[in-house]
């Protein structure tokens, strides 16, 4: 029976939270084809024995997730995966609201003791120097503050592509958000972050 417990014990999942926007959420994709399932099989592949769970609300700002934190870590986390503040510079937030809504998001998932990985976001450059600094910054700056796990630019991945056509090749019609192919290539890029915030 004790054997039978403590095996138990040794199978228990680690619970992942990715808590984000459409990116997340797996916006226009089959939902096997999205972020979350993505992630959660390259991670078991690795041999970790996790469940990895969408909280990715599609044209969540900010301020939308910090109104959601209750309910969205209701059930715990071992891992929080945070990925917001897009929807924010699209819509031309000031990037000291989105920093004040990361910050209070971050104190709450901190106050929980849940560990956290912040996905960070970068504005294009026709934003202006003034706005790409500002809003580029938040992201090592509230890591630093947390002591958080950071990975700087939640689309990194896509980077890998050999020019233009082929970085077109890896998204959706819309130009903005990857397609499967894309997201396949994203989480190959975190997947090793992730892991090692697990571990």
């Amino acid at each position: 029976m004790v054997t039978l417990l403590l095996a138990g014990i040794a199978q228990a999942e680690t619970r992942v939270v990715a808590f984000g926007d459409s990116l997340t959420a797996g916006f226009g994709l089959p939902k096997e084809e999205g972020f979350v399932p993505q992630l959660e099989n390259w991670l078991q592949q690795q041999g970790a024995h996790v469940v990895v769970v969408n909280a990715g609300v599609s044209g969540d700002t900010t301020a939308g997730g910090l109104s959601r934190v209750d309910w969205v870590l209701a059930e715990g986390a071992d891992l929080v995966i945070l990925e917001l503040g897009a929807n924010d510079m699209l819509r031309g937030v000031s990037p000291d609201v989105a920093r004040q809504n990361l910050d209070a998001i971050l104190a709450d998932i901190g106050g929980r003791g849940i560990k956290v990985l912040i996905a960070g976001m970068r504005a294009p450059p026709n934003y202006g120097s003034e706005y790409r600094a500002a809003f580029d910054s938040i992201y090592p700056e509230l890591a630093e503050k947390y002591n958080a796990e950071l990975y700087p630019f939640f689309l990194a991945g896509l980077g890998e592509a050999s020019g233009v056509a082929e970085l077109f090749s890896l998204m959706q019609p819309d130009g903005m958000h990857p397609n499967a192919k894309g997201v396949e290539l994203i989480v190959a890029d975190i997947g090793p972050v992730v892991l090692d915030a697990l571990q």
